[in-house]
């Protein structure tokens, strides 16, 4: 995603254990993520995988269903939503910058540019199916690849200025918990995992799927932040391609514009899903119904817009919740769940590293939100 722009910022502020981060990021996401699925499966008498359960709403109800049979749903619910929610709000935000900075000559605010990007993603209300959503992430996927490709290439033509000296030796500790929070969120996918589980032609394949998609994008990651790390040093910006040569920089820009747009689709499907199972429950008639389903998606889509227009300083407050419900929904729930599910079938090791992990999360949300709020406390005076 868009966070890989911000992993040689995140280098410069880690030093060598950043690259160590990006591999070690890699490892656990990709290892919640199969904890995560399987908690949908359960052993039949023959002992045979059986999928029982569909979402993540349905693992956390199965882990409450003793003392509280729907709070942990709501509770999934409401973390999902709030993350797949700000996660479209940031493509809109990002999307109004990308146009402010690539169209400087024209009088008109980031927060219009944002409008004007919101109208081109107007169709989005019609999406009904996965299928449509897999083909703009494959166009998302090959717009990235060219960011990346762009990039790379304008860095192996600057090897001259490669140092290994520009990496710092010594850190501050709040730089460093900006950089672990970059790196992990640059990773995150276990919102969509159960969905994107359901929907394989081979669910079978889903572990096999995992390893390599996670190895092949630690691989890309730190091939990229390494490149263009060695080539800026101290001078990296936040968005490395702020650092490109401005012939270059509009062309990237408008891939980035392009990027954003299509990468709105995949969250907000997601969210719409969430709104739909929860409020048409026990009324499926009603959730079948086109006009139903156009004004919930309508309404999501409009209350993006308006937290993008008139929300201030929401970067740090997605900072906020990010490290919340970020952490919560990577390292915290399926750790947890995992442990509550299959706590009697679980080896010793196992326990343990379940344990670890949802100790790390913890760690994780608490560091983020000690950051997020000390910079609105700034702010704010």
């Amino acid at each position: 995603g868009i966070f890989v722009l911000g992993l040689p910022y995140a280098l410069l502020h880690s030093g060598y254990s950043g690259l160590f981060l990006i591999i070690v990021a890699a490892v656990l996401c990709c290892y919640t993520g199969k904890i995560l699925i399987a908690c949908l499966y359960e052993e039949n008498e023959d002992g045979q995988l059986i999928r029982v359960r569909d979402t993540y709403e349905d693992i956390a109800n199965a882990c409450c269903k003793k003392l509280f049979p729907r709070l942990g749903g709501i509770v999934v619910n409401v973390t999902q939503m709030m993350e797949l929610i700000m996660t479209c709000i940031l493509y809109l935000v990002v999307s109004g910058n990308l146009l402010s900075h690539s169209f400087p000559s024209i009088p008109v605010t980031e927060k219009t540019w944002s409008v004007i990007a919101f109208v081109t993603l107007l169709p989005c209300v019609f999406i009904k199916t996965l299928k449509i959503v897999s083909k703009l992430s494959q166009l998302c996927s090959l717009v990235h690849f060219i960011i990346i490709l762009v990039v790379m290439t304008y860095c192996l033509t600057q090897t001259h200025r490669w140092s290994w000296a520009k990496f710092r030796l010594s850190i501050e500790f709040e730089d460093f918990l900006v950089s672990v929070g970059v790196i992990i969120f640059s990773y995150t996918s276990q919102v969509f995992l159960p969905t994107l589980e359901g929907n394989m032609k081979n669910p079978e394949e889903f572990r096999c799927m995992l390893n390599w998609t996670h190895f092949f994008a630690c691989v890309l990651k730190s091939a990229f932040a390494l490149s263009t790390f060695l080539t800026w040093g101290e001078e990296t910006k936040e968005v490395v391609t702020d650092n490109l040569p401005s012939f270059l920089q509009a062309l990237v820009n408008l891939c980035l514009l392009t990027k954003a747009l299509l990468s709105y689709p995949l969250p907000f499907f997601a969210a719409t899903e969430i709104a739909f199972a929860c409020i048409s429950r026990g009324n499926h008639a009603r959730y079948r119904s086109p006009l139903f389903a156009l004004s919930v998606r309508g309404s999501l889509l409009l209350l993006t817009l308006l937290m993008a227009v008139f929300v201030p300083h929401f970067a740090l407050l997605m900072g906020l919740t990010g490290s919340v419900t970020g952490a919560a929904m990577t390292f915290l729930l399926p750790s947890l769940f995992h442990l509550k599910l299959k706590w009697k079938k679980l080896t010793f090791l196992e326990k343990c590293a379940d344990i670890s992990v949802f100790i790390l999360g913890f760690l994780c949300s608490l560091a983020g939100i000690f950051c997020s709020i000390k910079g609105l406390l700034e702010i704010f005076g």
